[in-house]
């Protein structure tokens, strides 16, 4: 298992970002979906295409499946504009 992949244990939480957004996805979220959105990368869309949810998956499991999705896009990353953030290595960051 790649240091990437989804730990079920883990609690924190991760989100997917582009290396140029300058806004913090957790605390200025509608700045950088506006952002994200202007560039075109529409990374919430493509997330959403990639991750294997369903409404028959309790919700601990949809919040797993979109992790592994994340983790799938960083991990096959040929462009490199993907990256995987925590509340804390974002604020690292832009400190």
């Amino acid at each position: 298992m790649s240091e990437a992949m989804t730990d079920p244990t883990d609690t924190t939480e991760y989100m997917l970002t582009t290396v140029d957004n300058p806004f913090d996805p957790f605390t200025m979220f509608d700045e950088w979906l506006d952002y994200d959105t202007r560039m075109g990368y529409d990374t919430a869309a493509f997330l959403g295409r990639v991750a294997n949810v369903s409404n028959d998956l309790s919700e601990p499991d949809q919040a797993l499946a979109v992790q592994a999705a994340i983790d799938q896009i960083v991990e096959e990353n040929v462009s490199g504009m993907w990256r995987k953030v925590s509340r804390t290595s974002v604020q690292q960051v832009g400190e």
